[in-house]
């Protein structure tokens, strides 16, 4: 079971590198797969500074926790997507929903869910040892 949640995480993580990459390298591409459309090279540098951050930084995490199977080092991303989730779900009530709204929430909750139950069965490690 360790291992299977190891590999989902390592596989999930380089997904998220690549998206994360793609907002780097190409933005405006990027941003359509997301439903969004830069205004300007301000809105293209939103989108490389911030989404590029949010993927780039749950990746390395998440590659990194499943390489040293650490669970600690999934909290973060377990965090970013779920806080992302949770965003979702107040626009739904706030402002309604959209065609193919569910996707990117399942996509979220399939991180958390998977960082939180990967998080309980792997060993933590204070960072004090990571770093050695």
């Amino acid at each position: 079971m360790r291992f299977v949640l190891t590999a989902l995480i390592f596989v999930a993580g380089l997904f998220d590198l690549i998206l994360g990459l793609g907002f780097l390298i190409h933005p405006a591409e990027a941003a359509s797969n997301f439903f969004l459309s830069p205004v300007g090279p301000g809105g293209l540098a939103v989108l490389r500074a911030d989404f590029t951050a949010f993927f780039v930084v749950a990746a390395a995490c998440m590659i990194w926790g499943a390489w040293r199977r650490n669970g600690d080092l999934l909290l973060v991303p377990a965090v970013l997507f779920g806080i992302a989730f949770s965003g979702r779900a107040v626009s739904i009530f706030a402002d309604g929903t959209a065609p193919m709204f569910w996707m990117p929430m399942a996509v979220e909750a399939f991180h958390v869910v998977l960082l939180v139950a990967a998080w309980k069965l792997l060993p933590h490690h204070p960072i004090e040892e990571i770093a050695d």
